[in-house]
């Protein structure tokens, strides 16, 4: 799951919510590439749909621009591509460069929630009711994509926000490769999994990822074919396959199939704020656990990400009693 630009987004409101889509006059021309254009048969939120691919207000390889559209720098199948989408009335219009430009195209779609059906969710509590008709441009997206959200989502293992998202900024923007095509300044492509594997021991401990996480996605980009190829499988399964990786367990591999496979039920387990979210919200328990948020949760089966995702973007979450988690940065050791 993964937020507005401001105030600061947390790990928890990215995962949730939206990235803020503000309309006004395009800033600049931007070349030719290949253009596709999408009618989406129910209204669509640009910012809500993609908004959980952000990695922080800093991530090299997304940008949401003032003129609307949103930008995208990815690693396909097909090689690098940079995507630009923007909505105009009823219409999506998408324009892709790179190598990757034909697949991300043609998985338009599927990026902006095509293969979700909102219709199916039956709301069970006025907060969940609330929020959905507050939000009705709300769809799962599905990128087809396994390593691009495994990789960050390691990188939020056991750690504040905003040293997760200073290490993936770090290594993208030093490992990856310049975007493809107009992409706004500093756009990256993240690396494939062979420079993954070649960054020095000493270059994880400065951008402030220690060892555990580090070993954890070396190994993973190991298998990375095999760790693609559970997008072909259901949700559960594919959860089953990441697993399989030391290191990788159910919080992770549910971050993942949430975003490569639009994984409505998907519910993650292991957080450490979405349970006392989800209980004050349907139950005024702020102290719930995992098991609580399970319960509360289990009208939604089929649906407890969607439900999840909502509670979230309702902004009915209890005061902060305690001052946030110290950052810590390794890298200065």
């Amino acid at each position: 799951m993964a937020g507005r630009f401001s105030p600061r987004p947390t790990r928890t409101t990215v995962r949730g919510g939206h990235v803020a889509v503000p309309g006004g006059i395009p800033r600049q021309a931007a070349a030719a590439g290949r253009v596709r254009t999408w009618v989406p048969d129910e209204p669509l939120d640009l910012g809500l749909v993609l908004g959980p691919l952000r990695r922080g207000p800093g991530d090299p390889t997304f940008r949401a621009m003032p003129d609307g559209s949103v930008w995208r720098a990815t690693l396909t199948p097909a090689g690098p591509g940079t995507l630009r989408v923007a909505a105009r009335g009823a219409e999506v219009r998408a324009e892709a460069w790179g190598p990757g430009a034909e697949w991300l195209l043609e998985g338009l779609p599927d990026l902006l929630g095509a293969a979700d059906d909102p219709s199916v969710f039956v709301p069970r509590h006025r907060v969940v009711a609330m929020a959905r008709h507050r939000r009705p441009g709300l769809r799962l997206t599905r990128t087809g994509l396994v390593m691009e959200s495994l990789i960050p989502s390691v990188l939020e293992q056991k750690v504040t926000t905003d040293e997760a998202y200073r290490a993936w900024r770090l290594l993208v923007r030093k490992y990856g490769e310049p975007a493809p095509g107009p992409a706004p300044g500093r756009m990256c492509v993240m690396p494939d999994a062979r420079t993954w594997a070649l960054i020095p021991s000493w270059e994880w401990h400065r951008a402030g990822v220690d060892n555990k996480r580090a070993s954890t996605i070396l190994r993973a980009v190991r298998v990375a074919g095999r760790m693609e190829e559970a997008v072909r499988m259901a949700p559960a399964e594919a959860q089953a396959r990441l697993e399989f990786v030391p290191g990788i367990g159910p919080w992770t591999s549910a971050e993942v199939v949430q975003r490569s496979h639009g994984a409505a039920d998907a519910v993650t387990v292991g957080d450490l704020h979405l349970p006392g979210i989800v209980g004050f919200a349907l139950a005024g328990d702020r102290d719930a656990d995992d098991s609580v948020m399970l319960e509360l949760l289990e009208p939604y089966a089929g649906q407890r990400h969607r439900a999840a995702r909502l509670i979230l973007l309702s902004g009915r979450v209890p005061a902060r009693r305690a001052p946030r988690m110290p950052r810590g940065d390794i890298g200065r050791l």
